[in-house]
This record gives structure tokens, C-alpha cells and sequence, in this order.
């Protein structure tokens, strides 16, 4: 969800898949944000038309947008594999902590903080989010300090709940990659997914280790795949000419194949182990992409309309709720019956708006913040608009 591409390439020689993007860019991975950021987005305006969740209570050829936290399992794991390009390619070595540390920050607490304004006037003075009321003081305090996952507040938006786990996980990948870097791949993935199955074994059991799963413990597998997959791209030929897209297929038709044969409650009620089972999948996924292996996939993911989505796919992911649910309370639900007229209504409304509201955001609080890495680098380049600006509009002599 926050992670650049920027924080993932150095010099070096390209990949087929870079090769075929051009410029050094991991092609197709901007699409994916997007393409991931838009379902999400496409996920709540069914849940605001068809209640009932987890029953499926809409048609059956939509109902696969029920599934909108699966999208969340993308984003990790895309966040852990785009970390780990640059370590991959220096012995998993990360370099200064306190430049990875200020790095991070500075590419997603301004897009986010700026969001948590909007969606805390939003639900003020519009709209709460469905089941929360009114955010609070704590809401504010809570959610600007990212602890959602561990204290309880009314929440001023139904997407910020995993943006706190993302920047936990920042925390534990320097530990993530001392041990990779140790003891190997699989042993890391390894300890991290039975320290993770421990908690999940133990929760229904132990009340103190159910606690856990408000961190959402499940993501630092997903996080840690991530990881593991991008040594892909310093690997030898041998192993980046392996089959990827096929084994990333083998790896999502069983999960496929439960989520169909057991229904959407059961799924959602595991979602614990679920996201689990789907994490191999993505990280096979990326790994085909980064190798060049997907090249249909590449080709479809690197269209400028989608890749362009990815650029503010952050943005979108973190202001679209409090619109969505504006949307289907005030305008949709008095006037539109409820379920497939009222997501087709609410959809059609909500998407453009979202969109745009969503590009013109990132335009102020999220891009600049990519292409300029500190406060002088930013200061400088805003003079330098400016001075512009006012010779654009100086009237000539």
C-alpha cells in the first residue's frame, strides 16, 4: 500500500521484465497496486449495497467482490517483495535503519495523516463509518499514531485498520533480513510462519494469545513471502527461467477450490489461514512478473490506464471509504432500492468521484513526497513552481 518503486530499484542490470517496461521499472507492479486499490474500492460499495456480509447476499456473477480483503493480502506481500529488490541485490544487507526508518515515513504518514484529516470531517459532518459513530478525540489520537490494531476507537475510515500493520511490519523486516541473511530463506520463512501458526493454534484456546490477532499476525507471513520472492531477482538464470506463472497457478486453484466448495462464511471466519494458504500464490505471481515469465500479465498490468491507477493506487486505497459510504447514505439509499439497483447506482457514482477526488489528493500530499526526498528537496522544488508560476502570469512588457 505505501511502498515505491523508487525504494525498489538501483543500478543494475535489467530483468526481461524491466526490459520489457523499460527505464529500470519493474513492470506491472504499478498495476497491481491499482488494480488491487480499485477492487477494494469495488469491495465496500457491495457491502454498502448488499448487507449480510459474510452471507452472499447479491448475484453470483458479483460475487467475488466479497473477497475485498484478499486484495489486503496483495498489498503485503507486494509491500515485502518491493522492500526487499534492493537488499536481494546486496546480500540482504539494508543499510543505515535510521535512513530505512525515515524513508518509510516520509512515503506514507503525510498521504495518510492527510487522509485521517479528511475522513475525520467527513464523518463529523456527513457520515460516519457504518457500526462506528462519530469519531473521537482517542479516534484522533489513535489513528494518527497508527495503534488502531491495538486500541480500540470509533474509526473515521473502514481502510485504516491494515495501514497500522503495514508500518508494524516495517519493524520486524530489518529482523526478517539478519535472519535471511544467516540462516537462508527457508529458514526464516519457516520461523515466521510457525511463530504465526503457534498464535492461530492457541487463540480459540488461550484468551491472551487471541489478543494477537488484532495485530493481524497472518500478514507476516505474507510480508515475509514477499521478501523471499524478490531474491528472485538476484538469482541465477537457472532459477529465474523456472516456470513461475504455472506454479503461482498451481499454488492459487486449491485455495480457489475451498473458498468454492466451503462458501464465503466459512472463508471469511479463516480468513486467518486463508490468507496464509493464497500468500504463495502472490509471492509466485511477483516472481513471474519480476522475471519477465507473465508476459501477457505483464503486458495487461503495464497498460497506461491501469499502470496509472498504481501511481495514487495509495491514495485511492486510504480516501475512498468515507466517499463510498457518503455516497450509498445520502444520495443512494434514499432514493435507489437496496441491492443490485443500489450498487449499480452507488458504483457508477462513487468510482469516477473517487477517482478523481483520489488524483487531485495525491497530487498535493502523495506524488510530491515520491519525487522529492526531504523537506529541502521539497521546499526547493515548490519555489521553483511557484517563480513559475508567477512568470507564466506576469504580463509580458
Amino acid at each position: 500500500m505505501g511502498s515505491s518503486h523508487q525504494d525498489a530499484q538501483e543500478s543494475r542490470p535489467e530483468t526481461p521484465a524491466e526490459t520489457l517496461a523499460g527505464r529500470g521499472r519493474l513492470a506491472g507492479l504499478d498495476g497491481i497496486r491499482g488494480v488491487a486499490a480499485l477492487f477494494v474500492m469495488l469491495h465496500h460499495c457491495w457491502l454498502m449495497a448488499f448487507p449480510g456480509f459474510p452471507a452472499s447476499a447479491g448475484p453470483v456473477w458479483l460475487g467475488f467482490l466479497l473477497y475485498g480483503h484478499f486484495a489486503v493480502v496483495v498489498f503485503i506481500v507486494l509491500s515485502g517483495f518491493s522492500l526487499a529488490v534492493s537488499p536481494a541485490r546486496s546480500g540482504w544487507r539494508l543499510g543505515s535503519l535510521r535512513r530505512f526508518a525515515r524513508r518509510r515515513a516520509w512515503r506514507i504518514l503525510p498521504p495518510y495523516w492527510a487522509a485521517l484529516v479528511f475522513s475525520l470531517v467527513i464523518a463529523w459532518t456527513l457520515a460516519a463509518q457504518p457500526g462506528e459513530g462519530a469519531p473521537t478525540a482517542k479516534s484522533v489520537l489513535v489513528y494518527g499514531l497508527l495503534l488502531q490494531d491495538v486500541f480500540g476507537a470509533p474509526s473515521p475510515n473502514g481502510a485504516f485498520w491494515s495501514i497500522a500493520v503495514e508500518a508494524q511490519l516495517y519493524l520486524l523486516f530489518p529482523v526478517m533480513l539478519i535472519l535471511l541473511r544467516r540462516a537462508g530463506a527457508v529458514v526464516m520463512l519457516a520461523a515466521v510462519t510457525a511463530v504465526v501458526a503457534v498464535i492461530g493454534l492457541l487463540a480459540p484456546s488461550v484468551h491472551v494469545v487471541s489478543m494477537l490477532l488484532r495485530l493481524t499476525p497472518q500478514f507476516a507471513v505474507l510480508f515475509a513471502i514477499g521478501v523471499v520472492a524478490a531474491g528472485v531477482l538476484a538469482a541465477g538464470e537457472r532459477v529465474r527461467r523456472l516456470p513461475w506463472q504455472w506454479l503461482a497457478l498451481a499454488a492459487a486453484l486449491p485455495v480457489l477450490a475451498v473458498i468454492l466448495a466451503r462458501g464465503s462464511v466459512w472463508t471469511v471466519g479463516n480468513f486467518f489461514w486463508m490468507d496464509i494458504a493464497l500468500g504463495p500464490a502472490v509471492g509466485l505471481t511477483l516472481a513471474a512478473i519480476a522475471t519477465g515469465r507473465a508476459k501477457l500479465l505483464i503486458r495487461l498490468l503495464d497498460l497506461r490506464p491501469i499502470r496509472s491507477l498504481g501511481s495514487f493506487s495509495y491514495t485511492l486505497y486510504l480516501i475512498h471509504a468515507p466517499i463510498v459510504v457518503t455516497v450509498f447514505l445520502l444520495v443512494v439509499a434514499p432514493n435507489v432500492p437496496t441491492g443490485l439497483p443500489a450498487f449499480l447506482v452507488g458504483t457508477a457514482l462513487v468510482v469516477p468521484l473517487s477517482l478523481v477526488t483520489a488524483w487531485l489528493f495525491a497530487a498535493v500530499f502523495e506524488l510530491p513526497f515520491q519525487r522529492h526526498r526531504s523537506w529541502p528537496a521539497l521546499r526547493t522544488a515548490m519555489r521553483a513552481r511557484m517563480s513559475r508560476t508567477r512568470a507564466e502570469v506576469r504580463p509580458a512588457p
